[in-house]
């Protein structure tokens, strides 16, 4: 991780009718760094993430993503991110390697780049025996780890993961997290939620929101010391019943 703010967010409000959503969020993400962006149900981190992702605009404010616009240059952010949802990532029939040359080609990649790099992620995964076998086929943890890999296939500057261990076991949940620190030592920016508060004490730092508003922003360490916290889970309930 370096100094290099990649996701620049300054006095965002994103305001529907009299409801405001997001309360003038500031922040930076920078090149290369695994950034929690956590808040209960309701509290605003889908619409500000909808934003940052070029799907939706803002009401007011100054965003930059990837060095791109988040008012005029919505399409170049999104030829310029990854994204992971838990809910819908691959297409379940399709084969392993239709779904990699498909997403290859909506990215935007040359035949030549999705076939080179379509082998090496299939040897990466140990996935050349069974590349054509369909998605839905496939154990939930599988087409997670794979679907994470779909997202950085472009080669993106930043992915967003959108609750995307959602549903899977311990053990997969540490294996998708090692591929996080994989992409990030590679110098992707990571902007992952997630329910799970243990995953929050792997980022490098977590931002959290409450009412619209983002309630604290730190290190793991420094949220847990600032509210006298054993875990980010106390943290997090402190900040929520607040």
């Amino acid at each position: 991780m370096n100094n290099k703010a990649v996701i620049t967010v300054k006095n965002l409000y994103k305001r529907f009718g009299n409801f405001v959503a997001n309360d003038n969020l500031n922040f930076e993400v920078y090149e290369g760094e695994i950034f929690g962006f956590l808040g209960a149900n309701g509290a605003g981190k889908t619409t500000a993430m909808k934003i940052l992702c070029g799907l939706s605009k803002p009401s007011s404010g100054e965003i930059s993503v990837a060095g791109f616009d988040a008012y005029k240059d919505t399409e170049k952010i999104k030829k310029s991110i990854g994204y992971m949802s838990q809910k819908f990532s691959l297409y379940e029939d399709l084969t392993i390697v239709e779904n990699i040359m498909f997403y290859g080609g909506i990215y935007g990649m040359s035949i030549d780049d999705i076939k080179i790099r379509t082998e090496q992620l299939l040897q990466k995964l140990e996935l050349t025996e069974i590349k054509d076998n369909l998605i839905k086929d496939l154990p939930i943890g599988w087409r997670q780890k794979l679907a994470f890999s779909v997202a950085i296939f472009h080669q993106p500057k930043i992915v967003f993961l959108d609750e995307p261990t959602g549903g899977v076991d311990p053990i997969t949940r540490r294996q998708f997290w090692n591929l996080i620190y994989e992409a990030a030592q590679d110098g992707i920016t990571i902007f992952v939620t997630t329910h799970y508060m243990d995953e929050a004490e792997y980022c490098n730092r977590v931002s959290i929101m409450v009412d619209g508003k983002i309630a604290a922003l730190d290190t793991p360490e420094g949220l847990m010391k600032t509210y006298d916290a054993m875990n980010m889970e106390e943290v997090f309930l402190k900040l929520a019943r607040a």
